[in-house]
């Protein structure tokens, strides 16, 4: 774990003891700091109660320490926390920032930092596949993978490759990343923001803390990251920066794990941050073609009959769910969930390449309304209907694919869980020789 000498003897409440908040923990009483620690599960307090006082902050002084350290699950516009650190004149903070805090006490190193609404999770595990294929210390960690304070300081000359969601960022502030990167922006998360634009507005403070000599990378060519990447230059602070949307990148035939427009983008903006580290051709181009990709985002999980199965459940907004329509041909599309938005106007314009839609959830009956005046439609309401009628009616060449446009809360308890179910349903109409059997309907 990370330990350093910024901690000791100092004081933290921490609010949530899940994984980032555990590893917290950890990192803060090997540190030599004093710990008030609480989480609304008893199994989790009893594990903390040997590291730290064990109360809840909602209740205790917290009048002489240092931050309070929350989850970034932990909603601050709607949790009393946020007023009571107020009321008490002590920051939130989060595992980052602490991250952050400790780096003066790591061997030399560089950050990266990559937000974005959307292929934030695809673009810093392929950035750090880059790294590792050329032999550089790395970690990997922020929103995915182990928590970074758990992981072991890399050696001098190591790169740390941070996603960052904008509720991580919300509680950094002086995270100096060497090459800072946004992907997109697009509406998402707007129960925990006033506005879009205040969404917006935390996705580019990434860039505020940044030093002027250091790097930024903005790629999107949607509306409010063409107005960052115009506000960046505008102030003239920050002199290296980079429009990775005007990038041309060839071979993407050749990475198959990186299919669709939507994955040329994440490519171009990996492939630009590998040489502002001063990678070159030779070391980043073999490693997009054996980059294996992530579970659940455009995954390619089986062929049978030469059907192949694609599960893109991470796909919970129409602007992530628009590209990967893009990247076959022809798709029998599996849609629908909890739904974020009226429309599917992201894509539109994409349509053509679907073969038939097949609704599942709550969004079921909007989308069939939707999509009907475009393409054939079967209401299934279910993952497993949905594959069996999109199994018997597929022809080989064509594709099955999970890209909901929607959360998963209705059905599933997370997106992870709706991607397995779809990979246990695909699975058995494979073991039961279904593909091409026709059993669906259409509206």
């Amino acid at each position: 774990m990370i330990r350093s000498s910024a901690f000791a003897n100092k004081s933290y409440a921490i609010l949530g003891l899940a994984r980032s908040g555990m590893a917290t923990l950890d990192a803060l009483h090997a540190s030599g700091a004093r710990i008030l620690a609480w989480d609304a599960r008893e199994d989790l307090r009893e594990a903390a109660k040997d590291k730290a006082i064990i109360a809840d902050p909602l209740e205790a002084d917290l009048s002489d320490y240092d931050a309070v350290i929350v989850s970034p699950g932990v909603p601050l516009n709607a949790h009393p926390i946020r007023d009571k650190a107020s009321d008490d004149g002590v920051p939130i903070i989060g595992d980052i920032e602490l991250f952050a805090q400790a780096r003066r006490s790591l061997p030399p190193h560089r950050v990266i930092g990559i937000t974005g609404t959307n292929g934030k999770s695809t673009t810093t595990a392929l950035i750090h596949h880059i790294i590792q294929s050329a032999a550089l210390p790395t970690h990997m960690g922020g929103n995915i993978g182990l928590p970074i304070l758990s992981q072991v300081p890399l050696a001098a000359g190591g790169i740390y490759v941070l996603e960052l969601s904008s509720y991580q960022i919300d509680l950094t502030y002086g995270l100096d990343c060497d090459v800072a990167m946004l992907l997109n922006i697009s509406p998402d998360h707007l129960d925990r923001y006033d506005s879009f634009d205040a969404y917006a507005a935390a996705k580019v403070r990434l860039f505020d803390m940044m030093g002027s000599d250091h790097v930024a990378i903005l790629g999107g060519d949607d509306e409010k990251t063409k107005l960052a990447l115009e506000l960046i230059r505008s102030e003239g602070r920050v002199q290296n920066i980079v429009d990775s949307s005007t990038v041309l990148l060839e071979g993407q035939a050749d990475w198959p794990s990186l299919q669709g427009p939507h994955n040329l983008k994440n490519a171009i903006a990996a492939v630009v941050a590998a040489e502002a580290l001063g990678l070159q051709e030779h070391q980043w181009r073999p490693a997009l073609e054996s980059f294996k990709g992530l579970p659940h985002r455009m995954e390619r999980m089986v062929e049978a009959e030469g059907v192949l199965f694609v599960n893109d459940s991470k796909a919970t907004n129409p602007a992530s769910t628009g590209p990967a329509l893009g990247a076959y041909p022809k798709i029998h599309w599996i849609v629908g969930g909890l739904p974020k938005s009226k429309d599917l106007k992201e894509c539109e314009p994409y349509f053509g390449n679907v073969v038939q839609a097949y609704t599942i959830g709550d969004a079921g009956p909007m989308f069939g309304e939707l999509l009907a005046p475009h393409m054939p439609v079967d209401p299934c309401e279910m993952m497993l209907t949905a594959v069996q009628h999109a199994a018997g009616n597929a022809k080989p060449g064509e594709v099955i694919l999970l890209s909901p446009a929607c959360a998963s809360f209705d059905q599933f308890k997370d997106f992870e869980a709706r991607g397995e179910c779809f990979r246990c349903a695909a699975n058995s109409v494979i073991e039961n020789d279904l593909i091409g059997t026709a059993v669906g309907g259409n509206t």
